[in-house]
């Protein structure tokens, strides 16, 4: 029996050999499951008849795919299959029967009437790692729907985002998202490490509101062991300055010199003598009680060049600082930085630029094997090799 949809040999890389099956849509699962194909796994994406609803996230567009589809979606194979058919859910659970993972984010519960729960999987395939994330969980708030604009509101994230006399802001991407997909991706690869030590698998559970408190990180922590609600200030931060856009004469400059070390060598190219031996300003608590006497002293002298120029100064001496550039320009400093940000994957006729996975290993390197799928592209090798699975099975 096939180990896997294709007798063509598994893509190389250190989850080779696994097969993933991805009941999962939208972002925080295909975003993980990507990053497991990435690193050498199987991964069949499980749609159903209209497809992740990604496809239709539009514009922007490449050709007459959404490039949001495409961000999150390479190297997978697609079929696609109607649950509330029972050929079809009879299918989808063959291919969790033989999975090593199984990744979803239905609403709780929702898949149990199909035999597809981690109960009905588990007792199938004892060794399937089973990953659920949800929106909030299974408890009380297991019937709210999950959506990353919602977590960033209800976790207190927006209230952190803005100026302080402005209005709450998201953040300018799906930030919990994509949080919950690499703890999605953590809490897997765990999994099988334990699965490896004892041949048992198990539910790995992952909500975006737990995503979202951990990643609050410094401001969690205030309020858990401190007692503190933090506040939005805008582009300050509370606890550490300079650490924050500064104006130069051209652009905006990120200055983060957070600690002594840094901000006597930010005072030695700026020409700012006495200013880090100045009591005011000589530690980290001196500079951040005294952040609005400080600013204009560093405000004066960045205005004398522009942020690029700034920016080339001080990473020379270590510095951490960079102008606010717009996408373009962070895929420019990548490459000027030697990172390749940008892989075209698929054969010439078909190939997609997408974005390098920033995970490098020195022994068994990511893969870029598939472009992102057309809806039900191997439909059809798929449903044949899961057919034939579940009559080798039956006759076992």
């Amino acid at each position: 029996m096939a180990d896997h949809p294709t007798t063509a040999a598994p893509p190389p890389g250190p989850l080779s050999g696994l097969l993933v099956a991805d009941f999962s849509r939208v972002l925080a699962g295909p975003y993980a499951t990507m990053l497991l194909a990435d690193m050498g796994a199987e991964v069949v994406k499980v749609e159903g008849p209209h497809g992740d609803e990604t496809r239709g996230w539009m514009p922007p567009v490449r050709g007459d795919v959404s490039t949001y589809y495409l961000g999150v979606n390479r190297g997978k194979r697609s079929v696609a299959l109607d649950l509330h058919d029972d050929g079809d859910a009879g299918l989808a659970r063959e291919l969790a029967r033989r999975a090593d993972v199984l990744i979803e984010n239905f609403k709780p519960g929702g898949l149990a009437k199909y035999g597809l729960d981690y109960d009905s999987v588990h007792a199938a395939n004892p060794g399937a790692v089973y990953a659920s994330i949800s929106g909030f969980g299974t408890g009380p708030g297991r019937d709210v729907p999950g959506y990353d604009l919602m977590v960033q509101a209800v976790s207190g994230l927006m209230s952190l985002t803005g100026d302080p006399d402005g209005p709450p802001y998201r953040a300018g991407i799906s930030v919990f998202d994509v949080m919950a997909g690499n703890h999605a991706v953590i809490g897997i690869l765990a999994a099988l490490r334990h699965r490896d030590a004892t041949g048992a698998g198990q539910h790995v559970e992952v909500n975006l509101l737990s995503s979202a408190l951990t990643g609050l990180v410094n401001h969690s922590s205030a309020y858990a062991a401190g007692g503190v609600v933090p506040y939005r200030m805008g582009n300050a931060h509370p606890s550490v300055f300079p650490y924050e856009p500064l104006p130069t004469a051209d652009n905006l400059l990120i200055v983060a010199a957070a600690n002594d070390g840094q901000f006597r060598r930010l005072c030695e190219v700026l020409e700012l003598p006495g200013v880090p031996d100045d009591p005011r300003f000589a530690h980290n608590a001196d500079r951040t009680r005294n952040r609005e006497e400080l600013r204009p002293l560093l405000e004066e002298r960045l205005a004398t060049r522009g942020a690029m120029e700034w920016f080339d100064a001080l990473t020379a001496v270590g510095v951490p600082c960079g102008p606010i550039n717009t996408i373009d320009g962070g895929f420019a400093l990548a490459e000027r930085f030697g990172l390749d940000p940008i892989v075209e994957v698929g054969e010439a006729d078909r190939a997609v630029p997408t974005t390098r996975n920033p995970i490098r290993f020195s022994g068994t390197p990511v893969g870029y094997h598939r472009p992102p799928p057309g809806l039900d592209e191997h439909g059809a090798e798929v449903r044949a090799w899961l057919g034939d699975a579940r009559k080798e099975a039956d006759h076992g």
